[in-house]
């Protein structure tokens, strides 16, 4: 098995699942000759032609519009933001046309749309969002944030796929620092609507995904050595939610902390909250607590964007009291 980091598995899905289906294609800015941004489409024009690898003009509107009329005509488009925070200025056609096609007119649409989104990597409010909230209550779509290399293949795999628009959102502090051993020989597909326990535990559950998630098992682990055992859940897909998975956790602990990198005021972790108080609210031993991301802009400034963004330490702070509540 070889070694590969969470771009390159990422890369080796979309690669696989070009040559596997004709339909698929990919288009976005610089994604043809240059590669792409982080350099994820690199060499798959030489590869696949300019017919399946498409330059576009600068406009997200516009890429996704084209992706959903070749999806309407039987392809499966993945589309390209070159940064995801910029999904906003296609956000009119993604919730208003996209995401309700199928169910007012019949309209296949399996497409993805994929993007480098988070911080922790010093980009500063245009180039660290993390859009998820901004969809998660539009029907229609799925969101996907694969947080290991294993799942940044198996998922952009499953939602080429899907018969369904699928938002991937791949998190580019993860691009380079994960590595993981992947078997050449097996082909990986990950469900999507499926969490799965990273680090089992039994005093309490900190539910998360994405980047957080590496830093939810160092705490973890430091946790440990203080004799409290954290159950870790990595959400993997977040619309739909796999509400099964979390209420498993919170009732084998009886203790709940979310933790994730967008901010705390309409963030998943509000949602995941309330789920919890109507389907498990009797077996909680003490109250539902939240490690978020401040409601600030992201700074540019390290120290700043330290401060605002959740930490192991922040982690561990929040960890130590619930598990002594």
């Amino acid at each position: 098995m070889a070694e590969v980091t969470y771009l390159e598995a990422l890369r080796q899905g979309l690669w696989e699942e070009m040559e596997r289906d004709e339909r698929v294609f990919i288009l976005g800015e610089d994604v043809g000759s240059y590669g792409g941004a982080f350099k994820v489409t690199e060499g798959f024009a030489k590869q696949f032609g300019e017919e399946r690898v498409i330059d576009t003009p600068i406009s997200e509107a516009a890429i996704v519009g084209a992706a959903a009329g070749a999806a309407h005509m039987g392809m499966r488009p993945v589309a390209e933001m070159q940064f995801i925070d910029f999904i906003s200025c296609a956000y009119d056609m993604l919730t208003n046309y996209v995401a309700t096609a199928r169910y007012r007119a019949g309209l296949p649409t399996p497409m993805v749309v994929r993007g480098p989104c988070g911080g922790y990597v010093r980009g500063g409010p245009f180039h660290s969002q993390n859009v998820e909230a901004a969809f998660f209550h539009t029907p229609g779509l799925k969101i996907v944030y694969p947080a290991t290399a294993r799942d940044a293949k198996g998922l952009v795999k499953s939602a080429i796929r899907d018969d369904d628009p699928v938002i991937y959102l791949e998190h580019k502090w993860l691009y380079r620092r994960i590595k993981e051993r992947l078997p050449e020989d097996e082909e990986i597909l990950t469900p999507i609507g499926a969490a799965r326990v990273a680090h089992e535990g039994n005093d309490l559950s900190v539910v998360t995904y994405g980047a957080t998630l590496w830093k939810s098992l160092e705490a973890a682990e430091q946790l440990d050595k203080d004799g409290v055992s954290v159950e870790v859940l990595d959400l993997r897909t977040l619309l739909p939610l796999d509400d099964a998975a979390i209420m498993r956790s919170v009732k084998k602990t009886n203790k709940l902390l979310i933790v994730h990198e967008d901010t705390r005021t309409g963030g998943l972790a509000g949602e995941i909250a309330a789920r919890v108080n109507e389907q498990a609210f009797e077996w909680l031993d003490g109250p539902i607590m939240r490690v978020t991301a401040h409601d600030v802009p992201l700074p540019y400034a390290p120290t700043l964007e330290d401060f605002v963004l959740p930490q192991t330490g922040d982690i561990v702070k929040a960890a130590r009291w619930l598990a002594a509540y």
